[in-house]
């Protein structure tokens, strides 16, 4: 990239309000928060999604939605559990639709079991990409009829290659890949995985998305930038090779934790 790349963040409806000037000023990459809950969508959402809508009036900014992912394996044995997953995933591709939304963040099924086992039972891999693309392949043709990128994030991911190869395998632009900075470090650190940049350069130019947040290696802190031992500059240095300009989304957890990471990433000379 020839200037520094400008981040944006994720939050909740209400955050987005108040950080309004934040967020509108340079039309940073925004990811709302508020649809990615089981008791959200099984509930009239109408009024969220109209305030949502309202919020974002006269908003440049990419933006886009955390979907839904609690108990949603996708690469589910259980033909029961896949109607589930398509349920969520259908209402909250709906909000998109509705919003103008244009990447929708997904989980990675990829274990760190399923690293340390699929070399031991037979056809393990492909028994994983036949039950991911059975499940997620009704789930792509309705992202590309909406017009919203489906963002696959590594969670428990020891191998960054397998991610990529998973969303690969479908052969459609409408799933492409996240990396999560502080999940990657987590799988470095207590799993063995290589650091947080080799994720970035495993992704090449299928990484659309990126999380970014602190962590010690140990646990998915959701720290402020800076707060815990990612090495920053060797991200960046990744992110800056790509020429697929990924959303570059902070997400933390703590009060004034945002603004505290843009300041921290714009006086290192990172991103603005």
């Amino acid at each position: 990239m020839s200037e520094l790349p400008i981040v944006g963040a994720a939050l909740s409806l209400d955050q987005f309000i108040a950080m309004r000037d934040v967020m509108f000023d340079k039309d940073r990459d925004l990811e709302l928060q508020d649809f990615h809950n089981p008791q959200t969508l099984d509930s009239d959402y109408s009024g969220l999604v109209d305030r949502a809508k309202a919020a974002l009036e006269g908003y440049q900014g990419r933006h886009g939605i955390h979907g839904p992912f609690w108990d949603l394996p996708l690469a589910t044995w259980d033909p029961q559990i896949r109607e589930v997953i398509h349920d969520r995933m259908f209402k909250a591709l709906g909000i998109c639709e509705n919003l103008g939304s244009t990447h929708m963040v997904v989980h990675s099924p990829y274990l760190e079991w399923d690293h340390r086992n699929i070399m031991h039972y037979p056809n393990a891999k492909e028994g994983i990409f036949e039950r991911f693309q059975a499940t997620m392949a009704p789930v792509v043709k309705r992202a590309e009829e909406v017009g919203t990128t489906l963002v696959l994030e590594n969670i428990a991911d020891i191998d960054p290659h397998f991610r990529v190869e998973l969303a690969a395998s479908l052969e459609s632009d409408a799933l492409q890949i996240s990396v999560d900075t502080g999940h990657a470090h987590y799988a470095h650190g207590a799993c063995g995985a290589p650091p947080v940049d080799y994720f970035v350069k495993a992704a090449g130019d299928r990484l659309q998305h990126v999380h970014l947040q602190d962590a010690d290696g140990y646990a998915d802190r959701h720290w402020a930038l800076g707060e815990g031992t990612i090495r920053w500059d060797a991200v960046f240095r990744a992110i800056g090779q790509l020429s697929s300009k990924p959303r570059l989304i902070i997400e933390v957890y703590v009060d004034n934790s945002v603004e505290r990471s843009m300041a921290y990433l714009q006086n290192a000379g990172l991103a603005q």
